[in-house]
């Protein structure tokens, strides 16, 4: 029995093409205040979920509830009514301007000629101020940024006044202030008109960020569904995407290539932060090198452990010990250089001076 304060529900979705099913047997339930993001690796189909939830594809088995409503037996004006789609394919609109493309979200509103009265006219203003588009009202559609289309687009959605918002990598082509601003208007939109959203991205850093849920769909089935804190934790997001070259960190959303294998060349005081860029530095060029002493609760501890050939790690909140300063001293005598990153020493890094002034009396710095 589906849940009654759902605006949209799968039980059992079949989604394909023709008898082809490329995902079966996928369940969820999306209430109002929400954002269920699909996440999942390149032809898993989340696209083809999407396009199958927005009808422009059919149902091949199960039941799929639009506001308590069957959605095979709503016609297309009624699914207009409570649910407006963005899709990733771009649009053509020949000799129209941005509000022209924002008005046609008023269509399922107006009569058979499409006049619109004040209030639509109200609320397309309204949407286009929204996502920060309202001085492009006059522009020609065609004569504007991705970037711009992409927020144009997004107003005509909410015009449409949903229940539901269907997006399907709504921040494809875009950079990373424009990918700001549409998932921050989303969740504008999510806390202040209390409607649904259905989403796919592949940028797992905002799906962690934006995402009130996260449906994760691998070999034609969801594998996983669950908050953000669930979903990214641990090793499970390296083996959703199957990750064998390099490394993904769930704490920090970041992705590192693999650590140059071999014997260290360079030893690298870091610490702060401080280090990560020189870290990578050296993995670009192909030098294998050792970082230390680096504590486990560090900004940059993550970066060290996938990209350095040796770490030196001490313990969280503890100075650094003297076993550990040895460990790395006996590295340095075998790497003959080291790059020192930090610029100051605390009690809990004097360790690091330590190493500092050994590198120095020795020339290796």
């Amino acid at each position: 029995m589906m849940d009654n304060g759902c605006v949209l529900c799968a039980k059992g979705l079949a989604a394909g093409y023709s008898k082809k099913i490329v995902v079966d047997g996928l369940s969820f339930e999306l209430k109002p205040g929400q954002i269920l993001t699909l996440i999942g690796p390149n032809g898993a189909g989340k696209s083809t979920v999407l396009k199958t939830i927005t009808g422009h594809l059919p149902l091949v088995s199960g039941e799929l509830m639009l506001c308590q409503k069957d959605l095979k037996a709503m016609n297309e004006k009624e699914i207009s009514k409570k649910m407006s789609v963005l899709l990733t394919e771009k649009l053509t609109a020949e000799r129209m301007t941005c509000g022209d493309v924002v008005c046609a979200g008023r269509y399922p509103y107006t009569g058979m000629f499409g006049v619109l009265d004040k209030d639509d006219i109200k609320k397309v203003k309204e949407a286009m101020e929204l996502t920060a588009v309202s001085e492009l009202y006059d522009r020609d559609f065609g004569q504007i940024s991705d970037g711009q289309r992409q927020c144009v687009m997004l107003a005509r959605a909410i015009a449409q006044e949903p229940e539901v918002l269907l997006l399907d990598e709504p921040t494809s082509y875009l950079d990373v202030g424009h990918k700001l601003q549409i998932l921050t208007v989303i969740r504008k939109l999510v806390t202040k008109r209390n409607i649904a959203v259905i989403q796919s991205l592949h940028e797992l850093d905002m799906a962690q960020k934006f995402s009130d849920r996260v449906l994760c769909i691998k070999d034609g089935k969801a594998d996983r569904i669950g908050t953000p804190e669930e979903i990214f934790e641990g090793s499970y997001i390296l083996k959703l995407y199957g990750i064998k070259d390099g490394s993904y960190d769930t704490y920090y959303a970041s992705a590192e290539m693999p650590a140059v294998k071999g014997d260290p060349q360079v030893f690298v005081i870091g610490g702060g932060g401080k280090g990560i860029s020189v870290y990578r530095r050296l993995q670009r060029q192909g030098i294998p090198f050792a970082a230390g002493v680096i504590h486990e609760n560090d900004i940059e501890y993550p970066a060290a452990k996938a990209l350095a050939a040796a770490v030196i790690a001490e313990r969280a909140f503890e100075p650094i010990s003297e076993e550990n300063i040895e460990k790395a001293r006996q590295i340095i005598k075998k790497c003959g250089k080291v790059i020192c990153c930090a610029d100051t020493f605390g009690a809990m890094n004097k360790g690091n001076e330590t190493l500092y002034n050994y590198a120095a009396e020795n020339s290796l710095l």
